[in-house]
C-alpha cells in the first residue's frame, strides 16, 4: 500500500513517503497536524500524530474483527474433533461451544493488551496451522492437557528470548529488502487464503488422477451461489476502493453479508452447491433464533505444564516445543513488519515502533492460549484489512478486542457473516501489500533470489515460516559461495542453522525417538 522501505541497500528514505496515488486515497498516515483537536485519547494513542482519526481507528478495528471473526468458529472445528490418548475430546461433551468462547476470550484480552501496551494496530487470536499441528500431530501422542502445557512452555521460552533481546536482535539482523520480501510474500499469502476460503480456488481431489494441485472452483469451473457471493463482494470492495469511498472494506463486508442472507433465504442451495460443507464455506448466513447466549469457559486452565515430559519423554517434548517455537517466532516477525509497512509506521531500518512491546504481548499470547486450552495465540495478518481502512494505532486493536469479548455473548450474531463475505477484503489488501515489491533490487541476485523464494513459498506452502526460512537460507548460502560470508550478521548464521533443523525435524525426531 505504501512505497518500499528502501529503493536500494544504502537508501535511507523514510518508509512513510507516499506515492501520488496513495495521497489521493485519504487514509494515509501524516505527521502531527497542529490543527487537530488533542484529547487524552488522542495523546495516549498518538492518533493525530500518526495522521489518523478516532473514526478511522474504530472503523479499522471493526473491519479487522469482521475479517478474522471466522476463527471463533474455525478453531473449534479444528480442535473439537480429535481425541487424545485418553480418548477424550477437548472441553468434553460441550467442547465446541467452550472452545469458541475461550477462543474469543483470549483473542479479546490479548488484542486489547496489544493496543494499550504496544499501541499497534495488530490483533491476535488462535494461530491457524499451529492449532492444526496440535490437533493432528501432538494430541495423538498425549492428552489435551499435556499438549496445552507444551504451548504454555513454548510461549514462556519465546518470552524469555524477547526479554533477553534475542528476538529483537534477530529482527534487526535481517536485511531491509528481505523484510520487504516478507511483507510482499504475506500479501500474496493472504490473497491466496481469501481465494481458498471463498471456494474460488480449491484443492484437486486425489481421485482426479492429475498432478495439478489446485484448480478453479470445482472441476476447473465456478459453481454455487457462495462463490458468486464472493465475486459480488470482491467486485464491490474494488469498486468502493477505487471510488475512494470511506469505509470501503467495512461497507463491502456488511453489504455482501446482507446479499448472502438473501441468497440463502430464497435459493435452493442444496442441489447446486458443491462446497465441502454442502454449501457455505464456514458460517451459514441465516438470521439466528437468538442474538445472545451464555458463554461457557470449560477449557480455561485445562493444561499440564510438564505432563508431556512424562507422556512422550524429554527429547520428543523438546523437539515439539522447538517446532512450535520456530513457527511462532518468525510468523510474528513477518506479520508485524507487513502491518507496519502497510501502515507506514516502519523506521528507516524497517522496524515498527515499540517492537519490543509487540513481541512481549505476542509471546504472552502464546502462553495464554495454551493456558486457556485453545492453542497458541499469535498476531494475525488479517489486521492488514483494518490498516487498509485507516487504522494506525492501538485504539483499533482495542476496538477489535472489545468486539471479540462481546462475541462470547453475541456469538450467534457474529456467526451470520460467511467467509465468502469477509475474505474479499483479504484479496484487496494482498494487492496493496504487493506494491512494496518495487523496493527490491531485482537485478542483484544476492538479494533477489532470497526475496523470490520468500515471496513465492509463503502461498505455495501455506506457511509464513517456510517462506522466511527459505529466504534466510538462500541469503546465507549465496553470500557464502560468493566469498562474502563476513557480510552476513552472526545471528543470521544461527537462525539459518535453526531453520535447517526446522526443515529436517521429521528425520531428527525419528532418530532421537
Amino acid at each position: 500500500m505504501l512505497p518500499p522501505v528502501t529503493d536500494h541497500p544504502g537508501s535511507r528514505r523514510p518508509t512513510n513517503t507516499q506515492s501520488p496515488d496513495r495521497a489521493k486515497r485519504g487514509p494515509t498516515p501524516r505527521r502531527h497536524d497542529p490543527r487537530a483537536r488533542s484529547t487524552g485519547l488522542d495523546r495516549f494513542f498518538k492518533i493525530s500524530e500518526r495522521g489518523s482519526t478516532v473514526e478511522r481507528e474504530i472503523r479499522g478495528g471493526v473491519v479487522t474483527f469482521f475479517t478474522m471473526a471466522y476463527i471463533i468458529v474455525l478453531n473449534p472445528i479444528i480442535l473439537s474433533g480429535p481425541v487424545d490418548t485418553a480418548g477424550q475430546h477437548l472441553g468434553g461433551e460441550g467442547g465446541f461451544t467452550a472452545i469458541a468462547a475461550g477462543t474469543a476470550l483470549v483473542a479479546g484480552v490479548m488484542t486489547i493488551l496489544m493496543g494499550v501496551f504496544a499501541n499497534y494496530p495488530l490483533a491476535l487470536a488462535t494461530g491457524l496451522g499451529l492449532n492444526a499441528f496440535v490437533a493432528v500431530s501432538i494430541v495423538q501422542q498425549m492428552t489435551w492437557a499435556d499438549a496445552m502445557g507444551l504451548i504454555v512452555l513454548e510461549g514462556l521460552i519465546i518470552l524469555a528470548l524477547v526479554l533477553t533481546g534475542f528476538r529483537k536482535a534477530v529482527f534487526h539482523a535481517v536485511p531491509a529488502q528481505l523484510k520487504l520480501a516478507i511483507s510482499v510474500g504475506i500479501g500474496l499469502f493472504i490473497a491466496f487464503i481469501g481465494f481458498v476460503d471463498a471456494g474460488f480456488v480449491r484443492r484437486v481431489p486425489d481421485a482426479a488422477n492429475t498432478t495439478v494441485p489446485v484448480q478453479l472452483g470445482s472441476g476447473f469451473y465456478l459453481q454455487g451461489w457462495p462463490v458468486l457471493v464472493f465475486l459480488f463482494g470482491l467486485g464491490l470492495v474494488i469498486t468502493l476502493w477505487v471510488k475512494q469511498v470511506r469505509g470501503a472494506i467495512l461497507l463491502a463486508i456488511v453489504a455482501t453479508t446482507i446479499v448472502a442472507i438473501v441468497v440463502e433465504s430464497i435459493g435452493d442451495l442444496g442441489s447446486i452447491v458443491t462446497n465441502p460443507t454442502g454449501g457455505w464455506g464456514l458460517n451459514v448466513p441465516t438470521w439466528p433464533d437468538t442474538i445472545a447466549a451464555t458463554p461457557h469457559f470449560d477449557t480455561l486452565g485445562d493444561f499440564s505444564l510438564l505432563g508431556s515430559f512424562q507422556s512422550v519423554g524429554v527429547v520428543t517434548s523438546l523437539l515439539l516445543i522447538f517446532t512450535l517455537m520456530l513457527a511462532d517466532f518468525f510468523d510474528t516477525m513477518g506479520t508485524m513488519t507487513a502491518i507496519g509497512a502497510e501502515a507506514g509506521l516502519l523506521d528507516q531500518e524497517g522496524t515498527p515502533p515499540h517492537s519490543q512491546r509487540i513481541l512481549i504481548v505476542d509471546s504472552l499470547a502464546a502462553s495464554a492460549g495454551g493456558a486457556a486450552g485453545v492453542s497458541s495465540n499469535t498476531s494475525y495478518i488479517e489486521s492488514a484489512s483494518g490498516v487498509g481502512e485507516g487504522a494506525r494505532t492501538g485504539l483499533a486493536s482495542v476496538v477489535t478486542g472489545v468486539l471479540f469479548l462481546a462475541s462470547t455473548i453475541f456469538a450467534p450474531l457474529v456467526g451470520i457473516i460467511p467467509s465468502e463475505a469477509a475474505v474479499p477484503a483479504l484479496v484487496l489488501v494482498g494487492f496493496l501489500m504487493m506494491q512494496q515489491v518495487r523496493g527490491i533490487s531485482w537485478d542483484d541476485s544476492e538479494i533477489a533470489i532470497p526475496a523470490f523464494l520468500t515471496i513465492i513459498l509463503m502461498p505455495f506452502t501455506y506457511s509464513i515460516s517456510v517462506g522466511i526460512g527459505a529466504g534466510f537460507l538462500a541469503y546465507v548460502l549465496i553470500k557464502a559461495v560468493k566469498g562474502k560470508a563476513a557480510e552476513v550478521h552472526p545471528l543470521l548464521w544461527v537462525v539459518a542453522a535453526l531453520f535447517v533443523a526446522y526443515f529436517a525435524i521429521h528425520p531428527i525426531t525419528t532418530v532421537f525417538t
